[in-house]
């Protein structure tokens, strides 16, 4: 089911440049009856966008209908516009960052202009992130926690079997430590390097107490916290250079 409109599912596709796993497949933490898969893309808007009248900012294409959670088998696809997938990016939103270090084999699609952009994902290493990682990974404590509106309603059948949302769990450990290391490194390694990756597959499948899990995300929010300070990062991206690396997307796209 798509989100948008024919004409943004043309803009979408006719202007891709990259596409790729982006979900818990990308990160190696995935359990085959719990996931579904997670595809990001962007594409270069045509003139009419970026000139004209006409806007673009985002396609959707889920298998399921809205409103309903995708579940094992089920695919959810979503396009940004390059500039919003950039100024997400270079705010530090570590949704849209990973999509920048996914290895060969979880890229489905490139063009030059995508290996370009994957090439270049320095120019959005800034302290800036470490704000955005902590507010995700606090997000996902809270939602295992029960502490905000959507108490334990996304995955009540994870909750019966093993206490709690596993996945909740596992994808606050997983920001954690990946804020870390883009923090420390700028990158960020796809899959997860052990021993993390195969920590998160036992919290996934019961391996690891609802306290233990509480524990371990705690630390990582404290390590976070410290490193947000000490960080050998510019505090936030060049935004200059950022302009005139859209420039040039923009215009090799376009004079194709």
């Amino acid at each position: 089911m798509s989100h948008g409109g024919e004409r943004n599912r043309e803009i979408a596709e006719g202007n891709l440049i990259l596409l790729g796993e982006v979900g818990s497949t990308l990160h190696g933490i995935n359990v085959a009856e719990q996931d579904d898969l997670d595809l990001m893309g962007v594409c270069v808007e045509p003139k009419s966008c970026v000139m004209g009248l006409e806007r673009f900012e985002q396609y959707i294409w889920r298998t399921q209908p809205e409103g309903v959670r995708s579940g094992p088998g089920d695919i959810d696809k979503t396009i940004y516009s390059l500039r919003k997938w950039v100024r997400l990016a270079a705010a530090g939103n570590p949704t849209v960052l990973i999509l920048g270090f996914a290895p060969a084999n979880k890229v489905h699609y490139s063009t030059p202009e995508g290996a370009h952009l994957m090439r270049n994902m320095d120019l959005f290493a800034s302290k800036q992130a470490a704000g955005k990682f902590i507010g995700y990974c606090n997000s996902q404590l809270e939602q295992l926690r029960g502490t905000v509106a959507r108490r334990h309603t996304n995955r009540p059948e994870l909750i019966e079997k093993y206490g709690y949302d596993v996945k909740f769990g596992a994808h606050a450990v997983r920001l954690g430590v990946q804020g870390i290391e883009f923090l420390t490194t700028g990158r960020i390694s796809l899959p997860m390097p052990e021993p993390w990756r195969s920590t998160l597959v036992s919290m996934r499948t019961g391996g690891i107490s609802y306290a233990e899990c509480c524990v371990m995300i705690d630390e990582q929010l404290d390590k976070l916290r410290a490193i947000e300070k000490t960080a050998d990062l510019p505090d936030r991206p060049d935004s200059a250079v950022i302009d005139r690396f859209l420039i040039k997307m923009h215009e090799s796209w376009w004079n194709r």
